[in-house]
């Protein structure tokens, strides 16, 4: 008979502020080597019962909670943290939430040395774990350089290197591209094949469906269906979207249109709608005495972002697709006025937009929406981005977004997926004329997806043009209407 080596019994939580109950009667059992699989809704628990399993419920997030949480031998409620190192290993949604350190090789060796662990052992862990997950290219080099998905790899490598006993993935896909994804398979496939115990919480299940021994399903913080991984590989779309779920294939077109081992690279032409001109911008800016070096595209490999010219149509969604790390976020950013560094122009109607005036023309929503949330509620939230405060206008916002019921709740007493919505909510509040969304579907399910798709449909219909970076099939297939892909910086492809 097969070992239990987690269990929940009868777990009810309520985070501390909240109004609502996170975790409502919640019993599972995990078996030893067992891979389970947590889907359902945003908000839905998901991450609540990651959290029960790693300690931070009770000893980080505070709150109301009865019941018993069980983990290889240790009750969580009696154990302290540091006792669980070495037990249970855990890669967060948000990756920058768990880095200690400021550069990638002291990152994957930060757990062994805090455990103790010989110098030799250490290195020879970092040795083997990056090679496994062909992050050679990703050592030496700071955190802070990286991208979402680069530093989704180095969250995962840093807790192979403390080889737990049982590894908790939460959203662990939400930032990663194509090839990103493909690795992080292998990853759990070569821990599974370990004997390790994984519990992942994903909206995105294509790509993990065949390595599943058991799927569960929770809504409003119970569980409401189980299914073995034969049965639920063979759930209908119909099926999932019952669910709120994300479907279990997706369309090969949009998944070849993804992959950067697509070289099929075509320019389509647009003569009119919003230009940019002379973006150029470098990360490594050369030291200047007198005046600032102004960048051109004869500067070459020097040069972060090199787009001469480019236009876009108005009043359409485009999805601005390449791998990680390629400067899809760059792109977005030094259109915004973000990047204060950035040279370039938009024209819209023969008015030019340069540097600070960018910011009144854009808004943009970052792939971390943690960094543009600023007040203590919700509503407060979307009222900040309108110029004229209308709280009627905001509900319906909230409403369309399900978002309404949480009005008076704090920004940050909510789920990934929920955050993400307020910061939509606001874009959508501030009326730009060009929107920029950095990944805005990351940690959404399946419904609120396909709400967010609908919303920007609404509003490039109302006359806004909308630049979303995306490594989403399913939302490119939902809502949008070009493709501009960037690859080292350049624009090499737009389809429409």
């Amino acid at each position: 008979m097969t070992q239990t080596i987690a269990q929940i019994n009868n777990v009810t939580h309520r985070y501390k502020g909240a109004a609502l109950n996170s975790l409502d009667s919640v019993s599972l059992s995990v078996k030893r080597g067992e891979t389970l699989l947590l889907c359902g809704a945003s908000g839905s628990g998901k991450t609540s019962v990651i959290r029960l399993l790693n300690g931070l419920i009770p000893h980080y997030y505070h709150g109301d909670v009865t019941g018993e949480v069980t983990v290889n031998g240790h009750d969580i409620a009696r154990t302290a943290l540091y006792e669980l190192a070495g037990v249970v290993g855990t890669v967060f949604q948000n990756p920058r939430s768990q880095f200690f350190s400021v550069d990638t090789d002291g990152e994957v060796v930060f757990g062994p040395e805090n455990i103790g662990l010989s110098p030799d052992e250490i290195l020879s862990r970092k040795k083997t774990v990056c090679r496994k997950m062909h992050l050679d290219n990703l050592l030496g080099r700071s955190l802070f350089e990286l991208s979402g998905g680069e530093k989704q790899r180095i969250a995962c490598a840093s807790v192979a290197a403390l080889l737990p006993d049982i590894i908790l993935l939460d959203e662990p896909s939400s930032n990663l591209d194509m090839e990103s994804m493909k690795m992080l398979h292998d990853i759990i496939a070569e821990w599974k094949n370990q004997g390790k115990t994984i519990v992942i919480s994903e909206h995105r299940l294509w790509y993990i469906k065949d390595l599943a021994d058991r799927v569960i399903c929770m809504d409003k913080g119970r569980i409401i269906r189980e299914w073995s991984a034969e049965d639920f590989a063979g759930l209908s779309p119909e099926d999932t979207a019952k669910l709120k779920l994300r479907p279990t294939n997706i369309n090969k077109h949009y998944l070849a249109l993804l992959s950067d081992n697509n070289k099929n690279d075509s320019f389509c032409q647009i003569t009119d709608g919003i230009h940019l001109k002379d973006f150029y911008f470098s990360y490594h800016q050369k030291p200047y005495i007198f005046r600032k070096k102004k960048y051109s595209a004869s500067d070459g490999d020097t040069l972060s972002l090199c787009i001469p010219e480019l236009t876009v149509p108005k009043g359409k969604i485009i999805a601005v697709i390449g791998s990680n790390g390629t400067g899809k976020s760059t792109f977005l950013r030094c259109v915004c006025g973000l990047e204060k560094d950035c040279t370039g122009v938009i024209v819209s109607e023969d008015r030019e937009y340069r540097k600070n005036k960018r910011i009144g023309f854009s808004y943009m929503v970052m792939q971390d929406v943690n960094h543009q949330l600023f007040t203590d509620s919700v509503e407060k939230e979307v009222l900040l981005s309108m110029k004229d405060k209308d709280e009627k206008r905001c509900h319906k916002i909230l409403d369309d977004l399900g978002l309404l019921e949480f009005k008076d709740t704090h920004p940050m007493a909510l789920s990934g997926g929920q955050k993400q919505r307020v910061a939509i909510a606001s874009a959508i509040a501030a009326g730009a004329e060009l929107l920029l969304f950095d990944e805005p579907t990351s940690g959404l399910d399946y419904s609120h997806m396909k709400k967010v798709g609908v919303l920007l449909r609404k509003l490039a219909e109302n006359g806004s043009t909308v630049l979303v970076s995306t490594h989403d099939p399913e939302f490119i297939e939902e809502c949008c209407d070009c493709t501009l892909k960037i690859r080292n910086g350049r624009a090499v492809s737009f389809t429409v």
